[in-house]
């Protein structure tokens, strides 16, 4: 049976082996068997350019990009990794997509999105994405030297966690009105998402219709994946290995 998989959320970093062995455990054994593969976000938990060339970012573009020879690999940023450009993609062997993205998936329109810009009551952070996805913004930070982005990347993150910590979970969730404004914008009953860690499956009406949400899991504790085909949607997981976590 024809199927496609998609993940997200992953938050990539040479401080957690676990998550990165679970992957490429998955791309090597399992994705190559798909009809697609496609990233939604968050492949890396921070990315301050295409510059900034590792061991540790290297390791992943291959992996990439040796599915990518059988199975077809496609990206759209998260808020982590807006900064990943066609540098890297190309290195992995990913078509990097828009942001928000209509395909056909077996038969029925369906549009992928990481889904950041769909949590609308975060006002503090839409107002930084709208700068961070400009145009002057982005030039602005690759210019700076490698160290100085490692050091802007870093303290973002603290604030980052430090902001969460203390905001609702209403606010950190998705708003019902912007997922159907966004929908019925496209034209679609079904939209697949990631970034808000709560994998499920949601029903609602769009356009009149019944409609499906779907959002992807994050990969903290174990590897989260959404199988579907023409038959069936089932979200997955993939346990990570007990000795790498220690």
């Amino acid at each position: 049976m024809n199927f496609t998989y998609f993940i997200s959320d992953l938050h990539l970093s040479e401080a957690y082996p676990y998550i990165t062995q679970c992957l490429i455990e998955f791309l090597s054994s399992e994705a190559p068997e798909a009809d697609a593969l496609y990233v939604l976000g968050d492949l890396f938990d921070v990315w301050i350019g295409d510059d900034n060339v590792t061991p540790f970012n290297e390791s992943i573009a291959a992996a990439f990009k040796k599915l990518s020879k059988v199975t077809p690999v496609y990206f759209i940023h998260g808020n982590r990794d807006f900064a990943i450009r066609e540098g890297w993609t190309d290195k992995a062997g990913m078509t990097l997509l828009p942001e928000q993205c209509v395909i056909d998936l077996y038969g029925e329109k369906t549009l992928l999105t990481h889904g950041d810009e769909l949590c609308t009551l975060d006002v503090e952070y839409q107002k930084f994405r709208r700068k961070s996805r400009g145009w002057w913004w982005p030039r602005l930070m690759l210019s700076l030297p490698l160290w100085l982005r490692r050091k802007i990347a870093e303290d973002g993150r603290q604030k980052s966690q430090q902001k969460q910590q203390k905001l609702s979970t209403e606010i950190m969730d998705v708003t019902p009105d912007e997922v159907v404004k966004v929908m019925e914008k496209h034209q679609v009953q079904r939209l697949i998402h990631g970034h808000t860690h709560r994998p499920n499956i949601h029903t609602l009406e769009v356009n009149g219709k019944p409609a499906t949400r779907i959002v992807l899991g994050d990969w903290y504790e174990q590897g989260s994946i959404l199988k579907v085909s023409a038959l069936a949607v089932e979200l997955e997981k993939r346990s990570f290995a007990a000795t790498s976590i220690g």
